[in-house]
């Protein structure tokens, strides 16, 4: 259904590590829960002191990617004494199975928490199949 695994993080924070962006850098990926509720998958990603007009999500071949831009809030020519906060690019990737309807993926970010809604495909939910009988003059429901 969905695939919490990105291949890349994981060479993104050794890269980052070799050219000295340091441990905060590290905060350059989204953390993210998620779960199911009926037919909807919620993934909630944190993304503090991101603007929304920076936020791209794209779904591609069953590959969801997003990615934002966390800004500096320091001022030009102003020399850093202590930097742990991130700014730059963000980016992740989730696997989404097909069992979830991607054309219909909604968006919504309030509170530095970006809220991505998928509803499971019409093919994946569960339907009633009918099923005759010659014995029987009306036919019977079976649930599947």
């Amino acid at each position: 259904m969905l695939m919490r695994s990105d291949p890349m993080r994981d060479w993104d924070r050794l890269a980052r590590g070799l050219f000295g962006q340091g441990d905060a850098a590290a905060a350059a990926w989204a953390p993210l829960d998620a779960h199911r509720n009926g037919d909807v998958i919620t993934v909630e990603f944190d993304l503090p002191g991101v603007e929304p007009d920076s936020i791209d999500i794209q779904v591609e071949r069953g590959e969801l990617r997003l990615q934002a831009e966390r800004r500096s809030s320091r001022p030009d020519g102003a020399q850093p004494l202590v930097q742990e906060r991130f700014s730059g690019t963000i980016t992740r990737r989730l696997m989404l199975g097909e069992q979830l309807d991607t054309e219909h993926v909604d968006a919504e970010y309030a509170s530095g928490v970006l809220t991505l809604r998928i509803p499971m495909s019409e093919a994946a939910k569960p339907r009633r199949v009918e099923v005759r009988s010659h014995e029987q003059s009306e036919p019977a429901a079976l649930s599947v």
